[in-house]
């Protein structure tokens, strides 16, 4: 047995299958496109990619040669014919995925799944066929039977090797492929035709959704402070998982499978392309944003939030630690102003507001209960703009009114249906109306959606009709686009509004 033959066959047809199933799953998915990859381009080179990807008719060129590319290297490489031409040609097609997006810009500790710095899964393939390039055995392959060999130049000697039984049993060996390339493609079609979707290929599974061709329009800005921000702002809740799904216990930990950190900086491109230029994250996810941004160049603005240590009272670790993260904004933290509230520490909220101002920061004041914007307002302490949960509560789990109590969301949870359970978080609508409707600085709404009890028709055209000035919204990636979408439709068609727009 020719065990280094054998070696570089499976090494090669490894290589070829990888390739041939990456372009069959792409050509047999529907509606695939390369335009969202393209346009969520990063590195030196995006500017070129991404003019390829918003480009409808070079797409509609782009896709087919990377279609027909892929199966013609894989094919060649499994069949074992044109071997260099094959290996330069995947090299070539290896290297321009890898600088669409380059793992560039980050500390060696910043890394995502199979793509660490510098060196990333496409480099590696393409440093294999480099090798296969190189090697002057090819392993067995349809190159070597004989109406696919060079003619015999005349008077050129005949070299036998072994036996003639030998070209009889290699003829065999390089035959072999074919019977079994048939079998995995078959396999392939099948599996792809059965169930609609593709379960090995990552690159080709999609989920409903918009794509980014689908746009209809820019995304409409305003200012908070000196920051021009988009009208629809990202929600970090399902980054960091915290669902607010009531008594569906598993929902938590199933956002978090789904938004692996790859997911999330896809998710995050992909915002970024449709116009989102900000994003309101709790303090755990600074880490996550602040490596996104290293390694993807991103300028997407970070507002975030921020708590006091109570237990050490340092009022101003949390700020400190949040502008060392190189964020954008900083608010108080909606659950900790309340608590403050409820508690009579008021002055531990003006005092962190002004501290994060005396760095340079617009300062920002969440809340639950609306009581707590109220209850500051009193005693003259006024944010550059609030962030207040907005949402109507004409939706079958939030608990009868005469049961509701201020401050009791991130509560207590009760088993009771008439007691509050993670269910609502707008406790008293109209009273947090009137008051958005006299605030003088800008305001960010947030679980518009009620944690997705609301269609986002609905709960959008609330928050905006009833007086805010930004909505944060928690998307996955097949939701961006259809937000920003109903955002622009909802901006552009809102009647009813009667309070100033500010930012």
């Amino acid at each position: 047995m020719n065990w280094k033959k054998l070696f570089i066959t499976v090494f090669r047809v490894a290589i070829g299958w990888h390739f041939l199933y990456e372009g069959l799953s792409k050509l047999l998915a529907t509606n695939w496109s390369a335009a969202g990859y393209l346009s969520s381009s990063t590195g030196p080179f995006s500017g070129f990619y991404q003019w390829l990807g918003g480009s409808e008719s070079i797409m509609s060129v782009v896709d087919p040669l990377n279609i027909a590319a892929l199966i013609l290297i894989g094919l060649a490489l499994f069949l074992g014919l044109a071997i260099r031409f094959s290996a330069i040609s995947g090299v070539v097609l290896l290297l321009l995925y890898y600088f669409a997006h380059p793992p560039f810009g980050a500390s060696l500790m910043a890394s995502t799944e199979g793509s660490l710095y510098i060196v990333n899964k496409n480099m590696i393939e393409a440093l294999a066929l480099a090798l296969l390039l190189f090697l002057k055995e090819k392993g067995w392959g349809l190159y070597a039977l004989s109406i696919f060999s060079r003619k015999k130049k005349e008077n050129e000697p005949i070299v036998e090797i072994g036996d003639p039984g030998n070209s009889r049993r290699d003829a065999i060996k390089n035959m072999a492929a074919i019977p079994a390339l048939g079998i995995l493609g078959f396999g392939a079609l099948r599996e792809t035709q059965k169930f609609g979707v593709d379960t090995l290929s990552g690159a080709t599974i999609k989920v409903g959704g918009a794509s980014l061709k689908e746009l209809k329009g820019e995304l409409p800005k305003g200012k908070i402070g000196n920051h021009e921000i988009s009208r629809l702002v990202a929600g970090g809740n399902l980054i960091g998982g915290w669902a607010h799904s009531r008594d569906l216990q598993y929902v938590p930990s199933l956002f978090r499978a789904y938004n692996t950190e790859k997911k999330i900086f896809e998710t995050l491109m992909l915002a970024e392309q449709a116009g989102i230029n900000t994003i309101n994250i709790g303090f755990p996810t600074n880490e996550t944003m602040q490596k996104y941004k290293k390694l993807t160049g991103s300028k997407i603005k970070v507002i975030t939030q921020v708590h006091p240590d109570m237990e050490n009272k340092d009022y101003f670790v949390n700020i400190n630690k949040a502008i060392d993260f190189g964020v954008d904004i900083i608010q108080i933290q909606g659950n900790h102003c309340d608590w403050l509230v409820r508690d009579n520490k008021l002055d531990i909220i003006e005092k962190m507001l002004d501290h994060i101002r005396s760095q340079g920061y617009t300062a920002g004041l969440a809340s639950h209960t609306v009581d707590s914007l109220i209850a500051c307002e009193e005693v003259g302490i006024i944010p550059d703009y609030y962030m207040k949960t907005m949402h109507h509560d004409n939706y079958w789990s939030a608990h009868p009114r005469e049961n509701r109590v201020p401050f009791e969301v991130d509560g207590k949870k009760y088993a009771d249906h008439n007691r509050f359970h993670d269910n609502l978080f707008c406790l008293y609508p109209e009273k947090t109306v009137e008051f958005v409707e006299r605030a003088k600085v800008p305001v960010m709404g947030f679980k518009v959606l009620a944690a997705g009890a609301i269609t986002p028709e609905d709960g959008f055209n609330w928050a905006f009709k009833n007086g805010a000035d930004f909505i944060c919204v928690g998307m996955f990636d097949f939701q961006v686009v259809n937000d920003v979408n109903i955002t622009i439709d909802t901006l552009t068609n809102l009647q009813g509004r009667n309070r100033e727009w500010y930012g």
